[in-house]
This record gives C-alpha cells, structure tokens and sequence, in this order.
C-alpha cells in the first residue's frame, strides 16, 4: 500500500510539475486521469482489506454497527 501511495506521490508532483513548466493541457489532463485511475485502484484494494479484516473481525465479535459504517462508507465512494 505504501508503494502504491508513493507511486501516486510522485505522478501528483510530476503533474505539478507540468502545471509549472506550463504544459499542454491536454497532456495534463491524460496524467491527471491517471492518478484518478491509480487512487481508484488504492481505494478498491484498501476497503477488500477492510472488509477481510477489520469488518469480518468485529463482526465476529458482535459488533453490528460496523455494518453501518461500511454502508456509509460504501455511499461516500459512490458518490
């Protein structure tokens, strides 16, 4: 994960970059989408790990508000 992350790091500072050197937008637009792609992608591999961990766990010691919680963490991503 924090691999991930730091790959996001850098495109974000490539990107910027860009802005400063003034370049084409559409270029910068293609490497924006990226990193939409690339925290997307972060998004879907963080929650499959929450849910294996952190909501299986505490559903298996009774603890049902997690499932609210998903829920409403589940409506802030569709968003």
């Amino acid at each position: 994960m924090i691999n991930r992350l730091s790959r996001i790091e850098g495109q974000v500072r490539g990107i910027k970059g860009m802005v400063e050197r003034d370049e084409y937008c559409t270029d910068i637009l293609v490497q924006v989408a990226a990193v939409n792609a690339a925290l997307n992608s972060f998004n879907k591999v963080l929650l499959a790990n929450h849910i294996k961990t952190c909501v299986t766990n505490d559903i298996r010691e009774g603890k049902e508000e997690t499932v609210d919680e998903l829920v409403a963490t589940l409506q802030k991503l569709m968003k």
